[in-house]
């Protein structure tokens, strides 16, 4: 659905542990994003390293480290926990994943675009 400042996508096609990637476009500008499903929680946020602005998944939509517990940045090894985005190790501990607004609306998953005031980085 291009052009689309919403994402929509039925809750139980991310089971814990996996991820599923969108794009959401407004006004000529591109975000994309993810929405990870961690111990049954979901999260969304734009795929951008907050270290240097590149995409966290050199392959795609894979965000998760080995054992599950967190998401890495596949460029610099920066991991981030999937609860919250804050940085844990790597080159910008201390940082965050720009997160963005997620419902569950009855089984759907919805992600929409905030508005401009307040509108994340666009994501490469």
């Amino acid at each position: 659905m291009a052009g689309s400042d919403e994402w929509r996508c039925v809750a139980a096609t991310v089971p814990p542990g996996q991820s599923a990637t969108f794009r959401l476009e407004r006004a000529g500008r591109t975000v994309h994003g993810f929405v990870v499903n961690h111990d049954g929680g979901y999260r969304a946020y734009v795929n951008c390293c907050p270290h240097v602005g590149t995409p966290l998944d050199l392959w795609p939509n894979e965000f998760f480290t080995e054992d599950g517990r967190a998401l890495i940045c596949s460029t610099h090894g920066a991991v981030f926990e999937p609860t919250t985005g804050r940085c844990t190790a790597g080159p910008c501990v201390g940082d965050r994943l720009t997160a963005l607004p997620l419902v569950l609306e009855g089984e759907t998953l919805v992600v929409r675009l905030p508005t401009e005031t307040t509108a994340p980085p666009a994501g490469p």
